[in-house]
């Protein structure tokens, strides 16, 4: 097989190939390999290749299951593989093997996927960009100048650069979400506790943290939800599931829906002219469709929101920071400045305050809901600007030298009180406002590829769904990528290829 035809399937294509003895799993998998080598010193997307794994898996002749065969990268955060570290975008967490796969990996391994390396996060998945002090600068394959987003950020360069059709990824405040939107591709992040976290995780930020993936096709993204979404009974939540199987959804025709959209910022930040007109784009698109779509909102205070958000995320940020440093010997000095700043504004929070946010979830919860009771989905933009510049939204080199002994003199606890604070909340989450609301209600939410600016760069769209409405989503997504297609929508090679074309990898 040569690699244009690779690319032309997706995962569920390449596994027909091979269970009709077309194409034989090592074959797919020395393409991937000769890919990742071919475009990776552009991208940055794999922080750890796992080839010979991959050359066992694919050599063997007992492999079985809906993508028996297909090549696959999982996420260097939560995605556990026995006997490989998971290193969550950090330094001293590099060397430390897991004991055990996770839950998803011992499912993708059953479902026959071939994984044969890890992508790039940043540290603890903490942020919208993928840029560490460890691993550098991950590329968006779009335009190597700009961010593929984050956290999955190295996941969705990986599958925009064609290296595999379908990578695992994993979203608690937007990280499928936002990375689909910065590269071109379909994210659905499912509701709370649909995908089962473990076993090392049992109820990761709240249950705000879903697994999943990233992929070019809808019907992908619906058989890894078959795939992923069976019960656990270790779980936390028992929840309900579509009485058929997901995948169905991709044949099954949508009934006419009512949708309401908004393009203004929760937390009243600006929105770029981009974000708007692909909402509005969008929304012509689907009353082309037959489906009612109006101006509407939910009734929520967006700022009160962002606030509780990151009062739970940053003391998340402190207990996992606590932790990798018990495990390592390690020090807080020896993770990215960003990292610290964020968990010590987490040791800052109170067990009062961090209770009383996360009781809040629920007003939100039930606000989304009454929205729901009206409308079958809120639309809205997933990014709120273009993929950001390389380096836009990095702490400044000075602070890298003056914030360290600050922090160990409790400046954290002192700004977390300031206005000042507030200030930076509203600014982290400037350009992605959108998304965390469908984390802390714990809705299931997708970014669709359905607008590109003027200069090439993807700029995704947000569909927001109520509870247990997955299929829904995935028979509208299915409608929209056949009324305007996506999947041979290519990053241009110079790009990947071009001399100027080199990711940085060294520590910064």
């Amino acid at each position: 097989m040569r690699y244009d035809e690779y690319r032309a399937h997706d995962a569920i294509g390449l596994a027909e190939l091979i269970a009709r003895g077309e194409v034989r799993a090592a074959e797919l998998l020395e393409l991937a390999l000769e890919r990742c080598a071919q475009v990776d010193p552009a991208i940055n997307a794999v922080s750890l290749l796992m080839q010979e794994n991959g050359r066992r898996l694919a050599g063997r002749g007992d492999l079985t299951g809906p993508f028996a065969g297909v090549p696959f990268l999982i996420k260097d955060l939560a995605q556990d593989y026995a006997g490989y570290p998971t290193s969550a975008g950090t330094g001293p967490l590099r060397s430390v093997p897991a004991t055990e796969h996770s839950l998803a990996v011992r499912r993708w391994l059953d479902a026959g996927l071939v994984i044969f390396g890890k992508t790039t996060t940043p540290e603890f998945g903490t942020k919208g960009v993928t840029e560490t002090r460890t691993f550098g600068v991950t590329r968006n394959p779009w335009n190597t100048e700009r961010t593929p987003g984050g956290s999955s950020g190295g996941a969705a360069a990986a599958v925009a650069a064609g290296i595999v059709p379908v990578a695992g990824a994993s979203d608690g405040g937007g990280s499928i979400r936002i990375p689909a939107a910065c590269t071109g591709l379909f994210g659905l992040k499912p509701g709370r506790g649909l995908i089962p976290s473990g076993p090392g995780l049992g109820d990761p930020l709240f249950g705000a943290v879903s697994q999943g993936v990233l992929t070019r096709s809808v019907r992908d993204s619906a058989a890894m939800l078959d795939i992923l979404g069976a019960p656990d009974p270790g779980a936390p939540y028992l929840v309900q599931r579509s009485e058929r199987p997901y995948l169905d959804a991709v044949q099954d025709p949508v009934r006419r829906l009512r949708i309401g959209f908004t393009h203004t910022a929760p937390q009243g930040t600006p929105v770029d002219p981009e974000a708007v007109a692909a909402v509005e784009d969008a929304a012509t698109l689907l009353e082309s469709l037959g489906h009612t779509v109006e101006p509407a909102a939910p009734s929520i205070d967006g700022r009160r929101l962002g606030m509780d958000f990151m009062t739970v995320w940053t003391a998340w940020c402190a207990a996992e920071l606590a932790e990798a440093c018990r495990e390592t010997g390690a020090s807080a000095a020896d993770f990215d400045i960003d990292t610290q700043v964020l968990a010590a504004a987490g040791r800052a929070v109170s067990s009062t305050e961090l209770l009383l946010a996360q009781a809040r979830w629920t007003e939100y919860t039930r606000a989304l809901a009454v929205f729901h009771e009206t409308y079958d989905l809120l639309l809205t933009p997933s990014l709120a600007e273009p993929p950001l510049r390389i380096g836009q939204n990095r702490t400044p080199a000075i602070a890298d030298a003056v914030l360290p002994p600050l922090l160990r003199l409790g400046v954290g606890k002192i700004l977390s009180r300031t206005v000042v604070y507030r200030d930076l909340v509203t600014a982290n989450l400037a350009a992605v406002p959108f998304t965390q609301l469908a984390n802390i209600t714990g809705r299931p939410a997708m970014s669709v590829p359905t607008h590109w600016t003027a200069d090439g760069l993807p700029l995704g769209t947000q569909f927001v769904g109520g509870f247990d409405s997955e299929y829904l989503l995935l028979q509208l997504a299915a409608e929209i990528e056949t009324a305007r297609p996506w999947f041979d929508r290519h990053p241009p090679e110079s790009e990947l290829l071009g001399a100027g074309a080199s990711a940085e990898r060294t520590p910064r």
